[in-house]
């Protein structure tokens, strides 16, 4: 059984080395994810190309204007006269945000009045506009407190008042690469392996030579976990080149255990390729297998909590989250990798692992079987 087995995954092997194109998916296909990832999706805004209507020209509102360009979240880019043009600039694109500064704003704060300004945002997207507009706040509040420290001749520290210590645990900078990419690595080993599998199961039919194969003494659980192998080697190969562009490039600390973190792929991989080998069981061609398999892994993919948190879902999709398997493994990746947490931790997230491997991998290959025979 052993040398059958070994046969049909050394046949697999051959097929994929001589494959260029299938070649060129495994390999930079992950490495081309993660650069889009680490550099593309990204909600770190800075520098944001900023407009100044400035109708006082005055020292204060001077200093207020460079108050902004050095909280750099904003580029400020150009200067106009009039409303009109700034709401020109904003329509074309040309900026995101417009800071405008009244007349009188300078009298208003040397005598020690509130004193207004407007700031414009283009809220065409919702995350950059959340971000320039608590920016805004903060650079203001933060220029009004000069203004009191100047006022009355104190420290702001020297107040009284709440002082508020803010502390970021397991990613102190914030950096969105260091969310992103560990959650790249669940998404190599759901995608490539559950895309893979299917295709290899589905072009051996395509091709007629399914069935030569079946006329042999191999048998159809020995025909499944051959085809398999091969793709599993892949899948651990990309996860340790997702890890090491993301360690020694993007500087992504791993806290915790490496190998805890491998032998958790290894059960996530029951899973994926489970729902290869259905995809395959339902599928007659490879065109067939590529629309299964993106018809099961967009869902997953939005619901699991990749790109957006689960706790800003409707109820209802908080609730269907539970049946993706993708959501578990994000879960354990991103708590191995930042926070540095054990099994004692993940308990939960191992468990559904389990039961949905266990159940996808007998389902899909009691299927499959049905079918060859």
């Amino acid at each position: 059984m052993i040398a059958r087995t070994l046969t049909i995954a050394r046949k697999e092997l051959l097929h994929i080395v001589r494959d260029r194109r299938t070649l060129a998916v495994m390999f930079f296909l992950p490495v081309m994810q993660l650069f889009l990832m680490g550099y593309a999706a990204t909600t770190d805004i800075e520098h944001l190309r900023t407009a100044v209507l400035d109708a006082d020209r005055t020292p204060q509102s001077r200093e207020l204007i460079e108050a902004y360009r050095a909280s750099n979240y904003f580029d400020i880019v150009g200067y106009v006269e009039n409303e009109e043009t700034l709401a020109r600039m904003v329509d074309d694109g040309e900026v995101r945000a417009g800071l405008l500064i009244p007349t009188g704003y300078g009298e208003d704060v040397a005598a020690g009045r509130t004193a207004d300004v407007a700031f414009v945002i283009d809220g065409s997207d919702p995350n950059v506009a959340n971000t320039v507009y608590a920016a805004s706040q903060q650079v203001g509040q933060a220029q009004g407190i000069r203004f009191i420290e100047r006022r009355l001749g104190v420290k702001a520290e020297d107040m009284p008042g709440v002082e508020v210590h803010p502390r970021v645990w397991y990613n102190p900078a914030m950096k969105s690469a260091n969310f992103m990419i560990p959650g790249l690595i669940a998404m190599v080993l759901f995608t490539l392996t559950i895309m893979l599998t299917a295709l290899a199961i589905v072009r051996e039919r395509e091709q007629g030579t399914i069935e030569q194969l079946m006329v042999t003494p191999i048998r159809p659980i020995e025909l499944i976990v051959g085809k398999v192998i091969p793709y599993v080697f892949v899948a651990f190969f990309d996860v340790l080149e997702v890890l090491a562009i993301g360690v020694f490039w993007f500087g992504v600390p791993i806290h915790g255990s490496l190998s805890l973190l491998l032998l958790l792929a290894a059960l996530f991989l029951m899973t994926s390729l489970g729902i290869g080998i259905f995809v395959s069981s339902v599928a007659n061609t490879q065109q067939e297998a590529m629309l299964v398999v993106w018809l099961m892994l967009l869902p997953s993919i939005f619901l699991a909590g990749f790109f957006f948190p689960i706790e800003a879902m409707p109820g209802f999709l908080q609730a269907l989250s539970y049946l993706v398997p993708l959501r578990y493994m994000l879960v354990i990746i991103r708590g191995i990798i930042l926070k540095g947490v054990g099994l004692e931790v993940l308990a939960t997230q191992v468990v559904a692992l389990v039961i949905f491997g266990a159940v996808i991998m007998v389902f899909a290959a009691t299927r499959f079987r049905k079918r060859l025979e």
